[in-house]
């Protein structure tokens, strides 16, 4: 039971980091200081799609699946719980594209934000 939980934790927190990978940006309107986590998550992002990292998180939830008696699986995250229900098979190139405009997006805005704050000399 346990480690049945511990999976489940394991993939919330996988959730939740792949949510504020593309949605955080946007928090950062609100709260700035933000900006440098979504930066550092941005970059892990990249680095693991440009290199073909395993994500840690996908290596313990492997892990915890066999310590919980099931089966893990060959494939990452991504392909696993995205694929196929988020966006069809064939399309990870055009999905990623999107993340990477809803990021921009979102940085763009920081950007428009933070110099609207600016006092004018």
């Amino acid at each position: 039971m346990g480690y049945r939980l511990l999976t489940t934790v394991i993939l919330a927190l996988h959730f939740g980091f792949l949510a504020y990978l593309v949605f955080g940006g946007f928090l950062a309107w609100r709260w700035p200081r933000t900006i440098w986590l979504h930066l550092t998550a941005a970059g892990w992002g990249v680095l693991v799609v440009a290199a073909n990292l395993s994500c840690p998180l996908t290596s313990a939830e492997h892990w915890s699946r066999r310590q919980a008696g099931q089966v893990g699986f060959d494939e990452g995250f991504v392909d696993r719980y995205l694929t196929g229900v988020v966006y069809p098979d064939g399309y990870a190139g055009l999905a990623r594209l999107v993340v990477a405009l809803v990021v921009a997006v979102s940085w763009a805005g920081l950007v428009r934000a933070a110099r609207r704050r600016r006092p004018r000399s």
